[in-house]
């Protein structure tokens, strides 16, 4: 599992991740310079952070694996997909887009408070959530969870969010794009209706070449609506995986 920009393996919600566990074994990945993992400093593309997977892949002695990815990681997950077919089993993208420069972007507003690292880790953390959730759930969520959130946000580092930054601008120059015909893995794509982070409409550039029955639509849903509807999420998952 791929976590999203700015997060690390330790910020999925507990309840999306016990509902997947109780039907996979689950390995959840740090992109490098972020949570367990290190780096050296240097830009990184996603096709880089793509490679990185491939060799934690091989280092798991996995001769397939599916791939889940949410956000700036759903990229990766593609980019894995398409440079690695053999390796990826099946694929679940979640909040993601697919790049290149038909895809659909947030608003400047939007794409500043994401990347903004100012403020105390309170406010990081309250400016955060109000583009994760809608408007009217992000206070009530940062009033029940705004203080883990603050103590993650205290632990990173704005160069690496800088450098994330960068990659995912870079993918929205030249991202798959066209290439989704290459993607022959079986995929799975969900979104929340109401993601201001990555428009949903980006979803249904893949409708007709992935289409998933019965995938629905998440209605009231943010961008990171895994934790807005955590089960009924991960039972959809699971049903896919054991197809």
């Amino acid at each position: 599992m791929l976590n999203g920009l700015a997060a690390t393996s330790a910020d999925w919600d507990a309840s999306f991740i016990d509902g997947l566990a109780a039907a996979s074994e689950l390995v959840l990945l740090d992109n490098r310079g972020i949570g367990a993992s290190s780096d050296n400093g240097a830009p990184f593309d996603i096709r880089q952070l793509a490679e990185d997977t491939a060799r934690v892949i091989e280092a798991l002695e996995f001769e397939r694996a599916s791939v889940l990815g949410w956000s700036l990681d759903g990229c990766i997950a593609q980019a894995l997909a398409l440079e690695h077919p053999a390796r990826i089993n099946k694929l679940i993208l979640l909040s993601t887009d697919p790049g290149g420069t038909d895809a659909k972007l947030a608003s400047p507003d939007v794409r500043s408070r994401l990347a903004d690292m100012s403020g105390t880790p309170h406010e990081q953390a309250r400016r955060l959530l109000s583009v994760l959730f809608p408007a009217d759930l992000a206070e009530s969520i940062y009033q029940k969870f705004g203080g883990i959130v603050a103590a993650a946000r205290a632990q990173l580092s704005a160069d690496l969010v800088r450098r994330q930054v960068a990659a995912m601008d870079a993918w929205h120059r030249d991202g798959t794009g066209d290439r989704l015909r290459e993607l022959s893995t079986p995929t799975f794509v969900a979104a929340g209706i109401e993601d201001i982070v990555i428009p949903a409409s980006n979803r249904w550039r893949w409708s007709m070449r992935f289409r998933v029955p019965g995938s629905p639509k998440f209605k009231g849903g943010g961008h990171a609506f895994m934790a807005q509807y955590p089960r009924p999420l991960a039972d959809l998952i699971n049903g896919f995986l054991a197809l």
